[in-house]
């Protein structure tokens, strides 16, 4: 297991592994590095890095909540990077890890090889963050992985029909700690209040031109077609401000895809392997 510090004193969990591509994997908003699990055995030719994002996953939650927030894991980012001596590595930005991607090439554009937003823009339907926030911060009613694995089945099957009840066990086992007391979240439960107190602040702020701020990098887009996050007029809009953008639409999947899918492989190589 490896962790770095960070300037302001959090303990880290990452992974490295591989040879090639420096690739870093950046999770979603309350998942981990367990996220790439479905792409991992298709990253043979790159070095493939996970971090589990502060207050995530094995890292050390954050005594001062309002750290949850973009710009200090982007510049957690960039430590990791400086901790591993890379000058520059790869993006794959699900979610939440998209965002974080967009605020880099704002901030440290050199230090990017390439960069791809598995299903995030920069504009977000406020029924997508509607919910989201109905589950954040909040432990699952379910007692068991078996029951959680079935209530997301049940939840999910609209956006994600034909998916197989094992791939959803998957997800909880994922998502979720099994105790005595029931099931657990995998992420600091403060998450929450840093989204309402951000909420409460004011707009938010316009994220185009952090999107804008990735043209000139190889760079590429997956939606799934039925998310609530990544909108058809967002996708649409993306590829129109910045040509040359590999964009990728995946049937059958709402947010987010896997990235084991097919469609979304074919965008990953097509966008990574031919950056040196």
């Amino acid at each position: 297991m490896a962790y770095f510090e960070t300037s302001d004193g959090l303990r880290l969990y990452y992974t490295d592994s591989g040879a090639g591509l420096p690739l870093l994997c950046l999770a979603g908003l309350t998942r981990d590095s367990r996220d790439f699990r479905y792409f991992a055995p298709h990253a043979g030719q790159y070095r493939m890095i996970t971090l589990d994002a502060r207050g995530r996953g094995q890292s050390a939650h954050d005594p001062a909540f309002a750290n949850y927030n973009v710009l200090r894991e982007a510049q957690d980012v960039l430590e990791l990077l400086d901790y591993l001596g890379l000058e520059r590595a790869a993006v794959l930005g699900t979610s939440r890890g998209g965002l974080v991607a967009m605020t880099l090439a704002a901030m440290a554009k050199d230090r990017l090889a390439a960069v791809i937003l598995n299903d995030v823009g920069p504009e977000i339907p406020p029924g997508g963050i509607a919910r989201i926030m109905e589950y954040v911060g909040r432990r699952p009613a379910a007692k068991t992985h078996a029951q959680a694995a079935q209530t997301l089945a049940a939840l999910m099957a609209p956006a994600f029909p034909d998916v197989p009840a094992s791939r959803w066990r998957e997800e909880a086992e994922a998502f979720y700690d099994q105790s005595a007391e029931g099931l657990s979240l995998r992420y600091d439960p403060r998450l929450r209040d840093a989204l309402l107190a951000q909420a409460e602040a004011g707009p938010a702020p316009d994220l185009w031109p952090l999107f804008l701020s990735l043209e000139g990098l190889p760079c590429g887009v997956i939606r799934g077609a039925n998310s609530d996050i990544l909108s058809a007029g967002t996708f649409a809009e993306m590829q129109r401000r910045l040509p040359g953008l590999h964009a990728a639409e995946i049937a059958g999947r709402g947010h987010v895809p896997f990235l084991d899918e097919p469609q979304a492989l074919a965008l990953i190589h097509s966008v990574l392997d031919p950056v040196k």
